[in-house]
């Protein structure tokens, strides 16, 4: 299967420093001119302020057309079902056409614009941006198109009825903008600022793309704190103070703007009421007793279950559709036929229900009578004809005596079931508000229970409170996290001292999701992705392999002054993106490289440096050679470099510029290769190599013996291949194979 195989179309960032010549010019320039750091330090506090405004003004253009579009959908097909249950003889297939076509029409243009244009931005996003951020180079990850398509794509899937939510895309959204804007450039629109290109580097681009991250959390859930923590718990694979407050900035901007804009959208300009996407509502001050904490508990265990549960159905349906499902058209077809099956199950169940309640306008927007009595409505219809948010607050804060057993039970079966195919599909769509809905659906029957049980003692059982339980163990349990989790539903709700309630319960549905299936949902998708992921921790066992028995080999290397020409031969017959420059006096091939002995052990010379592909390429491409050193020395800096970031000319098109007799010509490596990569021993074991590489950031780790010669070299697919498999109670180191897909 998919997930045995990484694939090979996934290149490493490089998140470490160059530290060659152009560079300790460059930072000894900064040195003598204090104002030049001074300016480069006010840029970045700028960046971030962009950042935040920007995605909060995403957030809120998002929650407005769904909120526009919504109110058109819901109360034509309200009006619709309600006349034709009012005629003689009635008109029921009537108002099912209409539904089943509106959600088709609606999820299949939000469709194309994934399946057609831009895949990547299908479903949350989440997994890739946790790839970017891991040191993966996600095709397309954070292109102009992909953040039009995601934007675009969600209102469309949640106004088409499915069962998903927009705030997990505004997570990828707000990475995309942290992007963009810390390039000051465009490559799709091919349009450069001139602003901000010190940063036009891997490592500088990774920093405010945790920002960009965080802020999405904080526009979805007006949780600035909730945002840095995701980014810390979820994403982020390096941090230090500086970011942590440059990061928790940008989030508070994001939501203090989106409160501003929604405020006043919702004409309460000066109450700044609305800091989220999402308005859970005020809980006030919700008291708990110790006899609940154990009932809590038990909740979380449940949605830990349940969540395994989802995730198990889910990598199935996902492990399908990568097989028999992986032309655009088919996806288009699959996810129209998804929400067409949304609108036929919600109209049944709306006319089978006879749950009834009184009309109550203040909480249902848009009443359906359905099999009800003259000025009554279905509570099944509140629960369907309605946007996933609005019925998360309904669950948050209707009265007890609206819900019944019965209709909890049935809502939960299937949108449980509809959740779990949904995710996937190829459209942008979340998963945070369906699990809470589903979770506060379920918790609501567990207040029910509770009250059965012990009806006479349980006065300080609320169901309100129950709903809140049980959606963060449902989330919890589909997602697997704790920290950042916890402030966000604190954060959300307003609400500080239910704190430890549900840390607890998001600690029972981590253990328990874990023991039935360890992998939350966006690692099984990066795992079925066959991406290179490097996860916190290197697999057990990993101590007893050595760096001999992993590294590639062998390992094509430059001389410190090396041939045009060969260069050109290198570039164009490699795939590799890093070589070894090394002194050629000693190097000599002598044996199998697997052996440990030194003194028989093959190298390829002295080690000297590491020169990047990209760097020979841009060398290629202003002539940097030898023969007119004279010329080029006084223009080459490190901005000739970070002028063509991040996508730089292929290696065709530069040969084509190249005379034969420039081919024999000379170029100095010394000025732009790393003389300070790291390098490890050949007996160095698997652990400590992983740690280098997730710690640091690493694109190539080279492989030298006791004399300084180079022997091999580590990239991030030869230590991701190298994963647990646990089988029969046994665990065992598992080696995955590299496809070239």
């Amino acid at each position: 299967m998919s997930q045995n195989f990484l694939s090979q179309k996934y290149e490493s960032l490089d998140y470490d420093q160059c530290e060659n010549f152009y560079f300790l010019l460059e930072q000894r320039n900064q040195r003598k001119n204090l104002n030049i750091l001074r300016k480069k330090s006010v840029k970045r506090w700028f960046i971030v302020l962009l950042i935040g405004i920007l995605t909060a003004l995403t957030a809120c253009a998002i929650v407005v057309a769904v909120d526009k579009l919504s109110y058109l959908k819901y109360t034509f097909l309200a009006q619709l079902i309600n006349d034709c249950d009012d005629r003689a003889g009635g008109c029921y297939h009537t108002p099912l056409f209409v539904w089943l076509g509106l959600n088709a029409v609606l999820v299949g243009v939000g469709c194309v614009m994934v399946a057609y244009w831009a895949p990547v931005a299908a479903a949350s996003g989440i997994p890739v941006i946790k790839c970017y951020l891991n040191g993966v180079k996600v095709p397309q990850v954070v292109r102009i198109q992909t953040f039009i398509a995601k934007t675009v794509g969600v209102i469309f899937s949640v106004v088409g009825g499915l069962a998903s939510g927009k705030e997990g895309p505004m997570i990828h959204s707000g990475a995309i903008i942290a992007a963009g804007v810390s390039q000051g450039k465009s490559t799709s629109l091919n349009k450069d600022t001139g602003f901000f290109n010190e940063f036009r580097e891997d490592r500088e681009k990774r920093d405010f793309v945790s920002a960009g991250a965080a802020a999405g959390v904080a526009a979805a859930f007006g949780a600035p704190v909730g945002g840095v923590l995701f980014s810390l718990e979820e994403g982020a694979s390096f941090w230090n103070q500086a970011l942590v407050w440059r990061i928790f900035f940008c989030s508070m901007i994001s939501t203090f703007t989106l409160n501003i804009v929604l405020s006043a959208y919702h004409q309460h300009a000066w109450q700044l009421s609305y800091p989220g996407l999402i308005n859970f509502g005020k809980f006030g001050d919700i008291s708990y007793l110790l006899l609940e904490v154990p009932i809590y508990a038990l909740m979380g265990a449940l949605g830990g279950i349940l969540g395994a549960l989802h995730n198990y159905i889910n990598l199935r349906l996902s492990i399908y559709r990568i097989r028999y499902l992986h032309r655009p058209w088919t996806r288009l077809v699959e996810a129209m036929l998804v929400a067409a099956l949304t609108a036929t199950i919600g109209y049944f169940l709306i006319h089978i229900s006879d749950d009834c309640q009184k009309f109550e306008y203040d909480l249902v927007k848009y009443p359906v009578r359905g099999r009800c009595q003259e000025g009554e409505y279905s509570v099944m219809s509140s629960l369907w004809l309605n946007t996933p948010e609005s019925v998360v607050h309904q669950m948050f804060h209707g009265d007890d005596k609206i819900w019944t057993v019965a209709t909890l039970s049935i809502f939960v079966v299937f949108y449980f079931l509809l959740a779990s195919c949904t995710y996937g599909l190829s459209v942008s769509n979340g998963l945070f508000i369906p699990s809470l809905l589903i979770g506060g659906a379920w918790g609501r029957l567990c207040f029910m229970l509770v009250k059965y049980i012990a009806p006479d003692n349980s006065d300080w059982a609320d169901g309100c409170k129950f709903a809140l339980i049980g959606s963060a163990a449902m989330l919890g349990g589909v997602v697997r996290m704790t920290l950042s989790l916890t402030v966000i539903m604190i954060e959300t709700t307003g609400n500080i001292t239910f704190g430890p309630p549900l840390m607890i319960t998001l600690i029972f549905a981590k253990w328990i999701g874990d023991y039935f299936m360890p992998e939350s949902i966006y690692e099984l998708h990066i795992r079925l992705a066959s991406v290179p992921f490097l996860p916190w921790e290197p697999p057990s066992m990993s101590s007893t392999v050595y760096a001999s028995e992993i590294m590639s080999v062998p390992v094509v290397t430059l001389k410190a002054v090396e041939k045009v020409g060969r260069i050109i031969e290198i570039l164009e017959k490699e795939t590799h993106n890093g070589f070894p420059v090394v002194d050629m006096d000693s190097s000599v091939y002598e044996s199998s490289p697997n052996t440990l002995d030194d003194s028989t052990q093959a190298h390829f010379g002295r080690f000297r440096g590491l020169v990047l592909r990209w760097q020979l390429i841009i060398l290629l491409q202003e002539k940097f050679f030898e023969e007119n050193a004279e010329s080029t020395l006084k223009t080459l800096n490190l901005q000739t470099f970070r002028a063509a970031y991040p996508r730089y000319p292929p290696v065709e098109k530069v040969v084509d510029r190249i005379s034969q007799e420039e081919r024999n010509y000379h170029i100095d490596l010394r000025p732009v290769m790393n003389p300070s990569a790291y390098s490890v021993i050949y007996s160095s074991s698997l652990n400590r190599i992983f740690q280098l590489f997730r710690a640091l950031g690493l694109r190539h780790l080279v492989v030298v013996n006791d004399r300084n010669e180079v022997v091999g070299i580590v990239t991030r697919k030869d230590i991701a291949r190298y994963r647990e498999h646990v089988h029969g109670g046994r665990l065992s180191l598992q080696t995955l194979q590299i496809s070239i897909n």
